[in-house]
């Protein structure tokens, strides 16, 4: 039997076969990569059995391949793999037909048809450029002694050879003990899928409470549609190894991902990670894109914070190291007006919240009372974020809210073991409520300081960060100052 018809009947028996078979399940990690595990019906003679399961990925790692039975029952081994991607496509029947002449079909304005020969000089087929992105060379062909950079009319080719293929292949030669008929489980890693986390905070026009949708974004880019699949998300920055690198951690990270079913999307911590379950199958089509809720909050508490660090730093001390920050007199000393705006709460569950967020990119609203409707008015990222730890997030600059910053005195010791400055900080506020401002100070000429003469209480963030937190009257202005001594001696 010819190897091209063996391949394609093994591959009809496992599609029959399959059709009865258990979804396919998905783990999608948001590092472009994925676990896909599908069900594959076998039957296999006792020593050596050939077979080809078609429609994998056209990403997939070959040297990331599982293949068993999950029971246990049967000794299943892969005594040989060949894994081909290069599927039927007219660059690659031009490829094959380098430097040999093809009938092209030309159409004319009539619709008529009628056939030239070209010889194929060059295909401009470059395997699995488009998914990476790179432009395709022209196709060179000779006709009647002359060349042309593009093909003269729709080519036509011979019979597919015995080898070709038209979806992306895995070919084994299997060994077992003795005869078996089960559904085994094939599970591997393929890139060109990730998913993503985003964030609609909407707000009222005034007050601190907010409604909190969250979303992911599944992008498959694998070249393979995913019917009816179980779909997790695994959260958190997974170290993912080069191909050929540490085969065995990743073999062990698969066998070990159990399945679940939930109503709704469900969290649970998962080695160092966080993994959500979304609640339904569903179907992944190649190249789409697709959304799903994950969760929704109401009334979640977001306080609005008003933090202005004065200090401008510029382009030109960057690199600098802590010498020469600490005898540069200068450093630091000019003025940033901007006040940045913040949302800051709490993810716990006294919060309305209290599961672990994703990183992803927050889009904040606020609701206009004079229409009801919504507009927009800043966007960031989060980090990844546990329960009951605090989010903070920058959405802009405020608009009637603005500081100065100025050095009003500078000392340094003859004996180069001390300094002093001492800082003026005004901030202004033209709104027509009162607002609390949190002056941050950034020490930054060495971390053996005090602070004396303060015009207000501050509150001491690390080693060298202190905040002033002062409210501002409306239309009004509140100055901060204070004093500080380094020593290195």
């Amino acid at each position: 039997m010819k190897t091209h018809s063996f391949l394609l009947s093994a591959w009809a028996a496992l599609a029959l076969a399959s059709a009865a078979a258990a979804q396919p399940a998905l783990t999608v990690y948001n590092q472009n990569f994925a676990v896909v595990r599908e069900t594959v019906p076998l039957t296999l003679a006792a020593g050596e059995t050939k077979l080809a399961f078609a429609g994998v990925t056209s990403s997939l790692e070959p040297d990331s391949v599982v293949l068993r039975d999950p029971t246990g029952r049967v000794a299943l081994s892969i005594l040989e793999q060949s894994y081909r991607a290069d599927t039927i496509s007219q660059g690659l029947l031009l490829s094959l037909h380098e430097g040999k002449e093809l009938d092209f079909i030309v159409r004319d304005q009539d619709a008529k048809e009628y056939t030239v020969k070209g010889r194929v000089i060059r295909s401009g087929y470059t395997p699995g450029a488009q998914r990476r992105g790179q432009m395709p060379e022209s196709p060179l062909i000779e006709v009647d002694g002359k060349l042309r950079f593009s093909l003269p009319g729709e080519p036509v080719f011979p019979t597919l050879s015995d080898d070709a293929i038209l979806k992306p292949t895995l070919s084994w030669t299997l060994g077992a003990p003795s005869a078996a008929t089960f559904n085994a489980e094939l599970s591997y890693i393929t890139g060109g899928m990730r998913w993503e986390a985003s964030y609609n905070l909407i707000a009222p026009e005034k007050g601190d409470m907010l409604d909190l949708i969250g979303w992911v974004t599944i992008d498959n880019q694998t070249g393979k549609t995913f019917e009816n699949a179980t779909i997790k998300l695994m959260a958190g920055d997974v170290s993912k190894l080069e191909p050929a690198q540490d085969l065995a951690f990743r073999r062990e990270a698969m066998l070990s991902m159990a399945e679940a079913a939930a109503p709704q999307v469900t969290e649970k911590a998962f080695d160092e990670f966080h993994l959500y379950s979304l609640p339904r199958a569903t179907t992944l089509r190649d190249r789409e894109v697709k959304q799903v809720e994950f969760i929704r909050a109401t009334g979640v508490k977001a306080k609005t914070l008003y933090v202005y660090n004065g200090a401008d730093v510029g382009r030109q001390f960057r690199g600098w190291n802590q010498d020469m920050i600490r005898n540069n007199p200068d450093y630091g000393t000019q003025s940033n007006s901007k006040v940045w705006v913040m949302r800051e709460f709490e993810n716990s569950e006294a919060n309305r919240l209290g599961v672990p967020l994703p990183k992803g990119r927050t889009r904040f609203y606020r609701r206009d009372d004079a229409d009801g409707r919504l507009e927009f008015t800043g966007e960031n990222t989060i980090d990844h974020t546990a329960k009951n730890e605090t989010v903070k997030i920058y959405t802009g600059d405020a608009f009637d809210v603005v500081g100065e910053r100025r050095r009003v005195d500078f000392q340094m010791s003859s004996r180069n073991d001390f300094m002093e400055e001492a800082f003026e900080i005004k901030v202004r506020n033209r709104k027509t409520e009162p607002v609390e401002v949190r002056v941050a100070e950034r020490l930054y000429r060495g971390a053996n300081w005090t602070i004396s003469n303060q015009s207000h209480d501050f509150v001491r963030i690390d080693a060298q960060n202190v905040e002033f937190r002062v409210n501002v009257p409306a239309d009004g202005e509140t100055i901060v100052t204070y004093r500080v001594r380094y020593s290195w001696q």
